[in-house]
């Protein structure tokens, strides 16, 4: 018998994949989401609590939104922006699942094109050559520009070293050869060949249409541009555009969703219904975090949460267990009441206050939304909602 004593709850942060069926155009994605995620709870014995975290992964969104278009329609709204039919295409990262059909498209809508990639990576941190490489050849990235030939006769063939494919020479073949590609970092060098550039860099497109528009460029578009709105009946995105596509098919392209912020309040609104309880409901698509071996900062889509519900704005406000307990404790004899004690009594915001020092100052839908991307995953775990408990509480709770 353990008498009176009232011992703390054991379990902190938990994080559930819920399964769902496969979702199709047209599917009331509210409702499935919804009864899926308590359905879970009353089947598995667990209870659903006010704040508890329900995110939906990007892709069953526009999937049931049917958002996709054809290499036939990015083709046509490229070719609307640039009737002459010549342009430099600046940037983009190396993926065949995020970008090899674009460039297909973008290349379909041009009859010149010239392909600016950067080195040794791209935006994201996918590499066309190792950093050690540049060293031996004593070449300095933010200066020196290589024509395809100089670069390969330089560095030999090299290939992606978790994919193996040559990405210089794939992106060549996509556009039937049509692409003459050049190695630089900096997006002006574009403009030595054509006024008229298309930026495929994601995070830092706003700056990059700045400095070509400087450098004298006559029209600059970015990937979130096209197909910012329908194409003879595509998809679109009024935001992003392309940025945050996937590939479909051979022939098409899923796009970023729209409309996330009703769907997320409908959703927290629907599970209100069924339970009771005041859920806070995010749409996630990459988590915002870099692998430490392989270099790459997972986050090839424009945003990790294009729709959230208000519960979850604004950044952690959390004291540091550690600080606390190195600093805090002297002539205290129950250490877990007084730091208890102390969280009770934090304030309501903690920037510049040394006990929050070391907290992560993110915003809460990139933290949760790399929890639930890594939850759920990429392949075939079945479970593109994700349930999150307790992430609110802290150890005074």
């Amino acid at each position: 018998m353990l008498g009176m004593k009232v011992f703390m709850r054991a379990i902190g942060t938990v994080s559930r994949g819920i399964r769902a069926p496969i979702i199709r155009q047209g599917d009331n994605l509210v409702d499935i989401v919804a009864t899926s995620v308590v359905n879970a709870a009353n089947e598995n014995g667990f209870s659903l609590n006010d704040r508890d975290v329900v995110g939906v992964t990007e892709s069953i969104l526009a999937r049931s939104q049917g958002n996709y278009a054809s290499l036939e329609q990015i083709a046509e709204d490229v070719r609307s922006k640039f009737p002459t039919g010549v342009c430099a295409l600046t940037h983009p990262i190396l993926s065949r699942n995020r970008f090899s059909q674009i460039l297909k498209g973008i290349a379909m809508g041009v009859d010149e094109l010239y392909l600016v990639l950067s080195y040794p990576s791209d935006e994201v941190g996918n590499p066309l050559i190792s950093w050690e490489m540049l060293d031996e050849k004593n070449v300095n990235p933010y200066i020196d520009v290589f024509t395809e030939d100089e670069f390969k006769s330089l560095f030999g063939t090299v290939v992606h070293p978790f994919t193996g494919v040559d990405y210089i020479d794939y992106y060549k073949k996509l556009t039937d050869g049509k692409a003459k590609i050049i190695l630089a970092n900096d997006p002006r060098e574009a403009l030595k060949y054509t006024k008229n550039v298309i930026t495929a860099d994601i995070h830092t497109r706003v700056r990059s249409k700045k400095r070509l528009y400087a450098a004298g460029a006559e029209k600059v578009v970015g990937l979130d541009e096209i197909l910012s709105e329908s194409v003879n009946g595509s998809g679109f995105h009024p935001l992003y555009g392309l940025l945050g596509s996937n590939l479909a098919t051979d022939t098409t392209v899923k796009l970023f969703p729209r409309d996330a912020q009703p769907f997320v309040e409908a959703t927290q609104a629907r599970i209100r219904e069924l339970c009771g309880k005041t859920v806070e409901v995010m749409v996630y698509g990459d988590g915002a975090f870099k692998d430490p071996v392989g270099g790459i900062w997972e986050l090839a889509d424009p945003i990790v949460s294009p729709g959230f519900t208000a519960g979850l704005n604004g950044t952690p406000n959390e004291l540091k267990l550690k600080y606390l307990a190195d600093n805090e404790l002297d002539g205290k004899s129950d250490a877990d009441a007084a730091i208890k004690e102390m969280i009770k009594k934090k304030q309501d915001n903690m920037i510049n206050n040394m006990a929050s020092q070391g907290t992560t100052p993110r915003r809460l839908t990139d933290l949760l939304g790399s929890l639930c991307d890594l939850t759920s995953g990429s392949g075939d775990k079945g479970t593109p909602i994700i349930l999150i408990q307790g992430y609110f509480d802290t150890y005074a709770d």
